[in-house]
């Protein structure tokens, strides 16, 4: 269910989803193509495309396929720079209404990724999740650290796609799952969004993550038989939409929605970010179990 001024970028067609992966196994892009159809349908701006460690060769020809098909912009999901290229040299921004793919994902130890911006020019996912100390990556584990990687892979935009705007970035800062947030990541995490929604420097940029990421390994229903991931996943999106969440990497088939207060699924993530250690993973199984 889409919610106003909520992109969703489709994440069906991913090589880590088994139903997805058996389809590449067998070769069956008819299947891959008419996954994509059906997220647009249910109402993705984009749909990502992630083939896993499959060659170029495949990603071009599943993002020609793709576009015969559907007129929405495409995200090319890998860390591999060749199957990047492939993936960008295949897209026609014409099939999309000319709209610039998006690049999922770059990160600080991935600036050879920059260079693909002259083949075809997009919007790049920043993920803000390292930082580098003594040239070296290491684990951004504050909000301080994770807005000074976003502040960091900004400036090398800049520095790599000259006049590129606010408007084309999309900032990662990188969810963790709620079933074992012992490190208070959660915290971390809407702490460093507060810190780039205010940064003039950086107004006008999105900010995205992994929505389905937050609730892996969590039941799919409460004691009661009410929800569990799609209300733990409202519940984030009603904290994190203000302090500038506008995009999604989500499914379609979610029943996504704004919560009241009162919702057990707020109350629970409140108790998440006021919780220590284990404390804030007995305040999730106290959600779904009780």
């Amino acid at each position: 269910m889409a919610i106003p001024g909520l992109t969703i970028i489709g994440e069906s067609i991913n090589d880590s989803v088994p139903s997805t992966k058996a389809l590449f196994d067998a070769g069956d892009l008819d299947g891959i193509v008419a996954l994509a159809k059906s997220q647009v349908e249910g109402g993705a701006a984009y749909i990502d495309v992630n083939i896993g460690s499959r060659s170029p060769h495949l990603m071009a020809e599943v993002v020609r396929r793709i576009q015969e098909t559907i007129d929405k912009p495409l995200s090319i999901d890998t860390p591999d720079p060749q199957i990047a290229r492939a993936g960008l040299e295949a897209y026609l921004v014409d099939r999309a209404g000319g709209a610039k793919p998006i690049l999922n994902s770059i990160t600080v130890s991935r600036e050879e990724m920059w260079k693909l911006y002259e083949i075809r020019p997009f919007k790049p996912i920043l993920l803000a999740t390292e930082v580098l100390l003594d040239g070296r990556p290491q684990p951004a584990r504050t909000a301080e650290k994770t807005y000074e990687a976003a502040k960091y892979l900004v400036n090398l935009a800049r520095k790599y796609c000259p006049g590129i705007g606010n408007d084309d970035l999309i900032i990662d800062p990188g969810i963790v799952p709620i079933a074992s947030d012992i490190e208070g990541n959660l915290k971390r995490l809407l702490g460093a969004m507060k810190l780039i929604h205010e940064d003039p420097d950086l107004a006008g940029v999105h900010m995205s993550v992994g929505l389905s990421n937050f609730t892996v390994m969590l039941p799919s229903k409460r004691k009661d038989g009410s929800p569990v991931k799609s209300a733990l996943e409202s519940a984030f999106l009603t904290r994190a939409m203000p302090l500038g969440l506008d995009m999604i990497i989500g499914s379609v088939k979610r029943k996504y929605e704004l919560l009241p207060e009162d919702h057990p699924a707020m109350q629970c993530l409140e108790a998440v970010l006021q919780a220590e250690g284990f404390d804030a993973i007995m305040a999730v199984r106290k959600f779904y179990a009780e």
